[in-house]
């Protein structure tokens, strides 16, 4: 089953958060969730924990109490892209993207509640909510992003970074929630690939089968300062965000990476002062190697502007 196939890259990804978290010099999370008060009349608790990343969303109550929750970029109000929908066509065997948390084949098990969710320490009682999904029950919402469980256990961050752009029907990018519900991005690592014998500036990000490059892009209707995709167009192209400025390899100078700030408060990735994106359909490669590169975004015409591949 799928979620058995993430069960087995769990402990490299493990290794290689606690990694990144030594090097900016914090600790990992704490090996058991602390004490919350209980919800009331049956609402899901949502508190706060300080992590690798920042201050982050947990569970503050029940059986997942201590666990991390994380946000879809290709989920937007109304058009979740990550569903219960069984997709048979996937490398571990049928599956969906969500489901209740006893649900064996999701991925990402939504976190739900029984009466209205409760806001704990550091969380915004006007940014919870709940909406009711087919397949999935009352899913706890913050800031409007449907809230969503991986980790084998609380206190554990193995979902942050995860990039799933060629599993359909969901495509895009998993972060912890910060409690101004924004995503709570990682030091991302800069580095470059070849596409069609052209190197190009890249992002190192986590997949089902490990660390894979993926091109990022620019937009020409942004300047050194303003990202001008928003809305509907970051659920297609997510920006790169970072909690800091971001190491750098490969051909990639390190003096030409820098950052903007974006409305709703996280840092996004410049590189030469042109902001950086993803893109959330890029393919798997024909010969199958892997989550690679394809340039299928490259010179794609959205709200006028122009999306290309930068290089370094």
């Amino acid at each position: 089953m799928v979620r058995s196939v993430r069960r087995l890259t769990r402990t490299k990804t493990a290794l290689s958060l606690a990694i990144i978290a030594a090097g900016m010099g914090m600790g990992p999370l704490a090996a058991s969730a602390p004490a919350f008060a209980a919800a009331k009349a049956g609402g899901t608790v949502i508190t706060t924990r300080e992590g690798p990343f920042g201050t982050m969303l947990i569970v503050g109550s029940g059986k997942f109490a201590g666990y991390s929750l994380y946000l879809f970029t290709g989920d937007s109000p109304g058009a979740y892209a990550c569903t219960a929908t069984i997709v048979k066509s996937l490398p571990g065997g049928p599956g969906s993207c969500s489901g209740t948390a006893s649900d064996k084949t999701a991925e990402w098990p939504a976190i739900t509640t029984t009466g209205a969710p409760v806001a704990g320490a550091g969380v915004s009682q006007s940014l919870l909510g709940s909406v009711v999904r087919p397949g999935i029950g009352d899913q706890v919402t913050y800031a409007g992003h449907p809230l969503y469980l991986f980790d084998q256990g609380p206190g554990q961050v193995t979902g942050e970074g995860w990039d799933e752009p060629s599993l359909p029907p969901w495509h895009g990018l998993w972060w912890l929630v910060s409690p101004s519900g924004a995503p709570l991005a990682w030091p991302d690592m800069l580095t470059t690939t070849d596409i069609g014998g052209k190197t190009v500036l890249a992002a190192t990000m986590l997949t089902g089968i490990g660390w894979e490059e993926f091109p990022v892009y620019s937009y020409t209707l942004d300047t050194a300062t303003t990202s001008k995709c928003t809305g509907a167009c970051a659920i297609g192209w997510p920006p790169l965000l970072t909690n800091s400025k971001p190491a750098v390899e490969g051909t990639a100078a390190a003096a030409s990476v820098g950052t903007i700030k974006r409305s709703n408060g996280t840092d996004q990735v410049t590189y030469g002062g042109k902001p950086l994106y993803m893109f959330a359909y890029e393919g798997i490669a024909p010969q199958g190697v892997g989550y690679v590169a394809t340039g299928n975004g490259n010179g794609a015409k959205v709200g006028g502007g122009v999306f290309d591949l930068v290089t370094p």
